[in-house]
């Protein structure tokens, strides 16, 4: 499913192409994709409001499958193991950034999906040492959501600072969310939920949410720490008044709308604090798929065919999918 321009996703902008199979090139492997899940960034991407950096442009970077081939020098997998494929794809390895793993902010950082074609097709190349094994326990579709949800979701729950059996805020419910919960709670966390969508908050209690309720309620207790993972800047300081004195304030999103002028004294004071989350480093990618088999985490899809990608977005931008979308190929439909 081919970006020539982004447009909004009502008005179909990726359209299905048949296009030569990508050929590996030194150190990389090829993958015959069976799932690619979706994501917000997708969205983003796809209606412009993160800026293309490369048209045409293969969408999605949450992808599993198995080794098809592999290039000059790729020795890390055989052919026909199951891999993923995650957001990062290329970092330099040589920058102050690199070298102190923080990987995720190297200035030469590249991207799947974005910088490089990704998931929303039948196969997609990528370096070896950016590929990950997956674990036995994931099918398919349950896989490709940890590969950007989870690893994000991930990233933020550490960067929120709530220790084990602390209190955990979430503003909204989506697929990095419905992941996240799930560490949470393995970790004896008490999790409280603002999310819009009644849906949504039925499947935050189900999955041990103490508290579930709308955006601008606020909650029982002040948090410790908080992830933001709706795209919505008027939500931060929403966030901060419901935050406890020291806690910080996570925001997961590669895209947000403006943030509204902060009262220092009621929402800020206190040593609170406020994160952006940037990408990730494999270390968090293999951290968290190793603490999503042991909890274990269950993820919850909704499947749909490559060739309506638009119409699956579609739903991902109504609020309308409960849990995680991802897209099955024809490989990935017999799977």
């Amino acid at each position: 499913m081919l970006l020539r321009a982004p447009g909004p996703v009502e008005d179909r902008p990726l359209r299905p192409e048949e296009l030569a199979d990508p050929v590996p090139g030194p150190g990389e492997i090829l993958v015959a994709v069976t799932v690619c899940g979706i994501c917000r960034t997708d969205l983003h991407v796809v209606e412009g409001e993160l800026p293309l950096v490369r048209a045409p442009l293969v969408p999605g970077h949450q992808v599993v499958g198995r080794v098809a081939g592999r290039g000059p020098e790729a020795t890390r997998f055989q052919e026909g193991d199951r891999v993923g494929i995650a957001w990062l794809r290329q970092t330099c390895g040589a920058c102050l950034y690199c070298a102190t793993d923080r990987e995720n902010l190297c200035d030469r950082a590249r991207f799947t999906g974005y910088h490089a074609d990704g998931g929303y097709a039948e196969f997609a190349v990528v370096d070896e040492d950016y590929a990950y094994p997956i674990p036995s326990g994931f099918p398919d579709a349950q896989a490709a959501p940890l590969l950007c949800a989870g690893i994000i979701g991930y990233r933020a729950l550490r960067l929120s600072g709530v220790r084990p059996r602390g209190r955990l805020g979430m503003y909204g419910f989506g697929s990095s969310a419905h992941v996240t919960i799930q560490i949470a709670r393995a970790r004896g966390m008490e999790v409280y939920v603002c999310t819009r969508e009644p849906s949504h908050r039925e499947l935050a209690t189900s999955l041990g949410a103490a508290w579930a309720g709308d955006l601008h309620e606020p909650m029982p207790r002040r948090v410790e720490g908080t992830i933001l993972f709706a795209p919505a800047g008027e939500l931060v300081p929403v966030a901060l008044r419901n935050l406890a004195p020291g806690g910080t304030l996570a925001c997961a999103g590669i895209y947000m709308t403006p943030i509204p002028a902060i009262d220092y004294g009621a929402e800020l004071f206190q040593e609170r604090a406020i994160r952006s989350v940037t990408a990730n480093t494999r270390a968090d990618g293999q951290e968290l798929l190793a603490e999503a088999a042991r909890v274990p985490v269950r993820v919850q899809t909704m499947e749909f065919p490559l060739e309506v990608a638009n119409e699956a977005l579609e739903l991902l931008k109504r609020g309308a999918i409960t849990g995680t979308g991802v897209l099955l190929t024809e490989e990935g439909s017999r799977v």
